[in-house]
């Protein structure tokens, strides 16, 4: 259903001259797409500036320049190995032209002997000849125009070289169509901003280091046209959702109180207050989509049964869903006692549940005799089925896609929805990513929760370190050891999980356990379970532990080559410890000499736990950019905008879509059909098939 004009940008990059399929398939992981929209994206990093050309007797050796000079002789090495030369001059001096592996008769044709032309190239000093090897622009004089511009210079990958992409870009600009804007005009005078198309022509042709700057009027019209796409779509989503037939969950309360009272400590006022938000979404006529937002251990699990509870007093059932079946039975052992006291029936489901067993389980949510089940994915196949489903709590909802969420709650009828994250989202991001839920936040640690004790030591310091962990097992105490990659690289000196997970076993035997992403998912449930169990003392690990078992015996984080790793990814994994009510401690071990990012990120470490004030730091020490393509961030990328920079257009996106909407909520009229050609634009097609489906 996308508009016909913008066909030729949707189409594969074959269809542009010179892409072939194995030249797509590089485009493809080079850009970030298959089609030629993709490549208008790809924004040039840096510039070659060709304008400098003087007389060959001025000409700084070094630099790049472009010279017009009269071709003299051709001269052919009397092997391979030796270059094949070509003499020119001008009236001022001489210059050399040097090829390696030349192919003589190319040369002979772009190079003919007695003729004028323009080549453009590093020149330097060779044997006190003036030499340009292997000239990146060969033309003759009435092109020297062309050749003497500003050339962009763009991210490149192996296999691509710059002319390769700069020429597949520019082919991709001549197929930009002239479309209606969707701004306002007064916005687009006050601000200074181009056309769309001409901003993108722009950006792609740098006159000086200022036209690449992110903040420059063509970057910052494309951001924002970027933003307010994403906003559009946003808003369209949670305006459906307000839409939606739902159904008033009205709890009586009786069963959260009994928990309440089970209770060996009393709920932090952030808990209260997220309760009594999520109660009074479900209590509200349409349905609930709301994020939970808190910190490695701040009390997500009491309160996300809280709001299950809410949902079986009002007669339905409850799914509460996590992305490993470790997590699911940690979800179900931090639940089971209070379902208890409450009186319901908790149950749990998961891929290892087989047979006569899973399909009594399955009978018994079908008639409704289980009120609460915790699962995996197992939860989404089609076999299983509720009685009344009313609430699904979504845990971590980044490693599901959305599709999966949508056939859980297809599961009821009119389901509120909780999605619960543990890393928590600066709050620019938040905008981009969960704009289409309320959010609550858990700020407070629970009570009983010890402080963690942070300490950077250079890994200079290692045997020390090993001795403190020796002191920690003869303490019955247990160690998490984090390292980077899984096994030794000749690309890299970062500490391997395998071979530090060696090491330590010559030292402390067969108390060390190993877990990374490449094993099995049985294996490496198999080994954090051991370790949950007490049966191992250390556990060497990659970040596969970052979001995983709780361990509250576990009292020492070390994190090898902690200048690795993100922020909010080292605050992840510290979070590990400190669950229970032992001292703990996270020794984050750094290779020098240390960047200014780094050890910016340590410090900032050892002086908080505040997992929010960590996000925002993490966002304004490594841009969005980085920060969005973090797997545990579940965060939408985007192209063209870099939200640590253009922070105020993201707002303004969000305060204009509300506007837009409020105005023409079906996006019919003339400015809003300009709107659905933007968010087909920026493949927002999802937001306009909501318009169409009402």
């Amino acid at each position: 259903m996308r508009p016909e004009i913008l066909f030729p940008l949707f189409a594969p990059a074959t269809s542009l001259t010179g892409v072939g399929p194995r030249f797509a398939a590089l485009f493809e992981g080079l850009v970030g797409g298959p089609a030629v929209i993709d490549l208008c994206w790809h924004l040039p990093s840096g510039l070659i500036d060709r304008r400098y050309g003087p007389p060959l007797a001025q000409v700084q050796p070094g630099r790049i320049a472009t010279l017009t000079v009269e071709v003299g002789e051709h001269r052919a090495p009397p092997n391979r190995r030796q270059p094949y030369r070509v003499f020119c001059h001008d009236d001022t001096g001489e210059l050399e032209l040097v090829f390696f592996h030349a192919h003589r008769d190319y040369l002979a044709k772009v190079l003919p002997s007695g003729q004028t032309r323009v080549v453009s190239g590093k020149v330097e000093i060779f044997n006190d000849r003036l030499q340009m090897t292997h000239p990146d622009h060969i033309a003759e004089p009435a092109e020297a125009e062309r050749v003497k511009a500003v050339e962009p210079v763009y991210p490149l990958t192996a296999g691509l070289s710059l002319k390769v992409v700069s020429k597949a870009v520019h082919a991709a600009l001549e197929r930009l169509p002239t479309l209606p804007d969707w701004l306002d005009p007064a916005q687009r005078q006050r601000e200074g901003w181009p056309a769309w198309d001409s901003a993108l022509n722009q950006v792609h042709s740098p006159r000086d280091e200022a036209d690449l700057s992110p903040l420059s009027l063509p970057r910052r019209r494309l951001a924002y046209d970027e933003l307010l796409a994403n906003q559009l779509a946003i808003a369209l989503v949670r305006d459906r959702q307000l839409r939606q037939k739902g159904r008033s969950l009205k709890g009586s309360g009786h069963l959260q109180q009994r928990v309440l009272e089970s209770l060996s400590f009393a709920l932090t006022g952030s808990q209260r207050q997220a309760v009594a938000e999520i109660t009074a979404d479900m209590a509200a006529p349409h349905r609930m989509l709301r994020l939970l937002q808190g910190d490695v251990g701040s009390g997500k699990t009491v309160v996300a049964l809280l709001a299950m509870l809410a949902a079986v007093e009002s007669g339905c059932q409850a799914a509460l869903m996590a992305p490993t079946e470790i997590l699911a039975r940690q979800h179900h052992q931090t639940i089971a006692p209070l379902a208890e006291a409450a009186g319901v029936r908790l149950e749990i489901l998961t891929g290892r549940d087989k047979g006569k067993a899973r399909q009594t389980l399955l009978d018994d949510l079908a008639d409704g005799t289980v009120d609460i089940v915790v699962g995996t994915h197992a939860l989404f196949q089609e076999d299983v089925a509720f009685r009344d489903l009313g609430m699904a709590v979504i845990d971590e909802q980044h490693r599901f896609g959305v599709h999966q969420r949508l056939t859980l709650t297809g599961k009821g009828r009119a389901v509120d929805v909780l999605v619960m994250t543990a890393t928590p989202i600066p709050r620019t991001l938040m905008l981009t990513a969960y704009g289409d839920m309320d959010s609550s936040r858990l700020t407070e640690r629970p009570p009983g929760r010890q402080p963690i004790e942070t300490v950077a030591l250079s890994l200079d310091r290692l045997p020390q370190v090993i001795a403190a962990v020796e002191r920690a097992l003869a303490k019955n105490a247990q160690v998490y050891w984090i390292c980077p990659l899984v096994e030794d690289s000749d690309h890299s000196d970062l500490a391997a999980a395998e071979a530090r997970y060696g090491a330590l076993t010559e030292r402390f035997g067969a108390q060390v356990g190993l877990v990374h992403g490449r094993m099995k998912a049985a294996e490496k449930d198999a080994v954090m379970e051991r370790f949950a169990e007490g049966a191992l003392g250390i556990l060497v690990a990659t970040t596969v532990v970052e979001v995983g078992v709780d361990v509250p015996n576990a009292t020492v984080m070390v994190i090898e080559h902690a200048e690795r790793f993100g922020l909010a990814q080292l605050h992840q994994l510290r979070g590990r410890v400190g669950r229970g009510t032992g001292k703990s401690t996270c020794l984050l071990l750094w290779q020098g000499p240390l960047g200014e990012t780094a050890r910016a990120r340590l410090t900032i470490l050892r002086e908080t736990d505040d997992g929010f004030r960590i996000a925002e730091e993490d966002l304004r020490l490594r841009g969005a950019g980085e920060l969005l393509g973090t797997r545990q961030s579940g965060l939408p990328a985007f192209r063209l905008a870099d939200l640590a920079l253009h922070g105020d257009l993201l707002a303004t996106a969000r305060d204009d879509a509300r506007l837009i909407l409020d105005k023409d909520p079906e996006l019919s009229g003339e400015r809003g059909q300009a709107l659905r050609t933007l968010l087909y634009l920026f493949e927002r097609d999802a937001a306009v098939r909501f318009l169409r489906s009402g």
